[in-house]
């Protein structure tokens, strides 16, 4: 296989990218699936037949569709920042004009600080996530900024 080094170095540098390559690999493991049929899944889903060429995007479509296989991810999130952004984010749900989905929580802390999800936030980034939604929530408080 012909590598692409430029396109590597860019994946390899994006925030929670390597968490997402681990994961894909634990989804793998539990599947049961061998080399082939895991090669046969990349190309199938990105287009590509190794996870080190797949765009943060590609890794996060070949989790969604390990998901519809039947992956179940593991809930418990050792990071403590992990979890205020998940609890602050259902204590704003109901001021939310929307349904407070997890998209929407993904969606959010993309444009905070261009991280895919909560799970992949190191320590800095999940206060820079908790400060940010902290001050949207108080504002909703107070009535002084749209609800989502």
């Amino acid at each position: 296989m012909t590598r692409k080094p430029h396109m590597l170095s860019n994946n390899k540098a994006t925030p929670g990218r390597s968490d997402m390559v681990k994961k894909v690999h634990v989804g793998r493991r539990q599947l049961g699936l061998d080399d082939v049929t895991y090669r046969a899944l990349l190309q199938r889903v990105t287009g590509h037949v190794s996870s080190t060429a797949c765009s943060v995007g590609q890794l996060h479509d070949v989790l969604a569709e390990m998901k519809r296989l039947g992956f179940k991810a593991s809930r418990p999130n050792h990071k403590p920042w992990v979890r205020k952004v998940y609890a602050l984010w259902r204590e704003m749900r109901p001021m939310l004009r929307g349904d407070g989905s997890k998209e929407a929580l993904r969606a959010f802390v993309e444009r905070c600080v261009s991280v895919s999800a909560p799970e992949f936030l190191d320590e800095p980034q999940g206060r820079k996530v908790i400060e940010a939604l902290k001050a949207w929530k108080s504002r909703m408080e107070k009535g002084t900024v749209s609800h989502g």
